[in-house]
């Protein structure tokens, strides 16, 4: 417990997962490129915050990063202010962005020149699981290494799972959204077919998820979605975000992924229509 960690990007999920570790009685450092935002946690959550990422990662075991992408991943390692600046031989990175594996095995090397070490360990479970603490991670990178840091994890977390080498976090993230996607295609199709056919909707959501249709899409937007709600959960800018990289690491394997490119491209619509802030289930919208 006296291991001193440092959080780089106070965003939806790292504001609450910043704060699990402070709660659970971590010396804590937070950075965030708008500081009052940094300065705003400390006011809640005991614990300083940094001007740099460097300064942030100055003297500690483990440092957590979760930003936007890979430039934003490369802003905040990279450079004099970058967090590999000052860091010490033996120091533990954490990345919990969605990001690209290729980013994540090219910071790998990074670190391991410098004498430390590199988890790529994106998240699923939104911003409900982050506030609750109920993360998935999906972590790529040296088991021994994850042993190292499991206990601070769990802080925030419910499953930790090692998924290969660094890369194949971000790979299963992957399938994570790739799977999303499908779930919310159909049960947009569902939802639109059983609102035209007069169906009661919650009493069809409360039978359909005992069965082999069930999930938990269907059991969380399903009413929602219904009534035309979506100002909740993950915006559809991170998820086509998220399905680019996935289309993306397809091409480099030479695989077509159908049905992801075709909801990307109604999420695409969407954000030009102005819903780009909206939940991933506002899907159901693309049906005309």
């Amino acid at each position: 417990m006296n291991k001193k960690v440092a959080f780089i990007g106070l965003g939806t999920m790292g504001f609450p997962m910043a704060g699990h570790l402070s709660s659970s009685g971590y010396a804590v450092t937070v950075f965030n490129r708008t500081a009052s935002k940094a300065e705003h946690w400390t006011q809640i959550y005991s614990g300083a915050w940094a001007k740099t990422p460097a300064e942030a990662a100055e003297a500690k075991d483990v440092v957590f990063t979760c930003v936007g992408n890979d430039n934003d991943l490369r802003e905040v390692y990279l450079g004099e202010n970058g967090a590999f600046a000052k860091a010490s031989a033996g120091t533990i990175f954490v990345d919990h962005t969605t990001a690209s594996a290729e980013v994540a095995q090219e910071l790998a090397v990074i670190a391991m020149e410098k004498g430390c070490y590199f988890l790529d360990a994106p998240v699923s479970g939104g911003q409900a699981g982050a506030e609750n603490g109920v993360l998935t991670v999906m972590v790529g990178g040296e088991a021994s290494i994850l042993e190292q840091t499991q206990n601070i994890i769990e802080s925030y977390s419910k499953a930790i799972v090692l998924q290969g080498p660094v890369g194949h976090g971000q790979i299963a993230k992957m399938v994570n959204q790739i799977l999303i996607a499908g779930v919310l295609s159909g049960l947009s199709e569902g939802i639109r077919f059983a609102k035209t056919a007069g169906l009661d909707i919650a009493t069809l959501v409360e039978t359909l998820k005992y069965g082999a249709a069930g999930s938990w899409q269907l059991e969380n937007r399903g009413e929602t979605m219904a009534r035309d709600q979506f100002d909740f959960g993950f915006a559809i800018e991170w998820m086509h975000k998220d399905l680019g990289l996935c289309l993306d690491q397809a091409q480099k394997m030479t695989l077509d992924l159908p049905l992801t490119k075709d909801v990307d491209e109604k999420y695409q619509q969407l954000i030009s229509e102005g819903h780009g802030r909206c939940d991933t289930s506002v899907l159901i919208k693309s049906l005309k």
